[in-house]
């Protein structure tokens, strides 16, 4: 019988992503994620329960993480469990569950106060002037309409 390893959960942001670089410029990212179920016990009362899990993302998809995601967003993940297991330092064997993500989806709308990428870009497609100092050229050069 054929084995299965697929996860889809949808929670909140624990954390600001964060991400790293592998010795060979490939981007690791770290999320932490919580996710809120709600069950009803014997007694008939309701009862809130909250799952905490990491999940780790590669490549492009941690850099847009970062870029994106702030502490306190939805988001849909789809990936995969994978088991770490080492030795701590003080020689007791330790592991850890954590989500692969394959796929990640923002949800909701914008957080209040706009995007972070926004306070980064430029509001208009012109160069700015670092990158006119750094290619040569000038303003009155980006206004000639050809």
């Amino acid at each position: 019988m054929p084995d299965l390893n697929k996860v889809m959960v949808i929670g909140n942001l624990t954390r600001d992503p964060e991400v790293r670089y592998t010795p060979k410029g490939t981007a690791v990212g770290e999320l932490g994620l919580a996710i809120n179920s709600t069950a009803k016990g014997s007694d008939g009362t309701t009862k809130e329960e909250t799952t905490f899990l990491d999940v780790v993302v590669w490549g492009r998809q941690a850099e847009t993480a970062k870029e994106y995601l702030v502490k306190g967003r939805p988001v849909f993940i789809e990936g995969r469990l994978q088991l770490d297991q080492w030795e701590g330092k003080d020689g007791e064997k330790k592991s850890r569950l954590r989500v692969v993500a394959e796929r990640i989806q923002f949800l909701g709308g914008r957080p209040e106060g706009g995007e972070k990428q926004q306070e980064r870009r430029p509001r208009d497609n012109r160069m700015t002037t670092e990158s006119h100092a750094q290619t040569g050229t000038t303003e009155d050069e980006d206004s000639i309409p050809f």
